[in-house]
């Protein structure tokens, strides 16, 4: 038998809440943590349809990287679509837990998985901010940008790229999933000839020219939902009586022409 509480407490293992940065609200978000479970679902977000993806499966937890709130709501109804999910979620009894930065930052989290999804190793103890995100790794040889941005959007199973080619082989890369603008410089400074992000703004690919790296935009979903099913496979193996399936609902929301 186990109880959602196992699950929570085997997630903060893998990944400590002392880690979070301080904006975050990772943790046991909704539900409560005595409860048995058979069937989990997994997802990068707790979006309605997801929520009904769990109703449909009987799941009773769902375990999340991005927080089902990051500040509590100052009323819960049926008004508001993201209160009436929590109204949902509440009368179905299931349960919510959320790793957000601190799986961004564990060793085995997003960018160590999503580095090693390029072709990369990370190299220990190098991160691209203060709080321990984004990794830096070699490829096992150098690649053209024009080899390197169709395996890119193939291993991120994303709809496209936005990407700034300043002319110089790939070999030295920086990743770190999600938003990840902000870190150029230091991907710069840490000798990468490419990085890849997500939510680039139109500055920092000017801020890329002038630095001459590569920069590439693979779509903040696409950067960070592989994890989910490495998450899964893990909590499987730690517990075999329960059923953990990653969601089919949630799919990449930006389109390209």
């Amino acid at each position: 038998m186990t109880l959602i509480n196992d699950v929570y407490e085997y997630l903060c293992e893998l990944a400590p809440l002392s880690l979070q940065m301080e904006f975050d609200n990772s943790g046991f978000q909704l539900g409560r943590g005595r409860a048995k479970i058979s069937r989990v679902l997994l997802a990068l977000d707790v979006t309605d349809a997801v929520a009904d993806e769990a109703i449909r499966m009987g799941a009773k937890l769902i375990v999340s990287h991005h927080p089902l709130f990051f500040n509590g709501p100052k009323c819960i109804s049926d008004a508001d679509p993201g209160t009436e999910r929590l109204l949902k979620l509440t009368e179905k009894r299931i349960a919510v837990i959320s790793m957000h930065t601190n799986l961004d930052i564990a060793e085995g989290g997003v960018n160590d998985v999503l580095i090693r999804l390029l072709g990369a190793e990370p190299e220990p103890e190098l991160a691209l901010d203060r709080d321990g995100c984004g990794r830096v790794g070699m490829l096992p040889g150098p690649m053209s940008m024009a080899e390197f941005l169709p395996l890119c959007k193939r291993k991120l199973a994303t709809n496209g790229l936005r990407y700034y080619d300043a002319g110089r082989p790939v070999q030295r890369i920086g990743v770190m999933g999600g938003s990840g603008g902000d870190c150029v410089d230091e991907a710069f400074r840490l000798g990468c000839d490419t990085y890849v992000t997500a939510d680039i703004k139109y500055h920092e690919f000017l801020r890329a020219q002038e630095l001459g790296i590569n920069l590439i935009d693979g779509d903040h979903f696409c950067t960070e939902t592989p994890v989910i099913p490495v998450l899964r496979e893990r909590l499987a193996q730690r517990f075999p009586d329960v059923s953990f399936t990653v969601s089919k609902a949630l799919r990449q929301t930006v389109r390209f022409l």
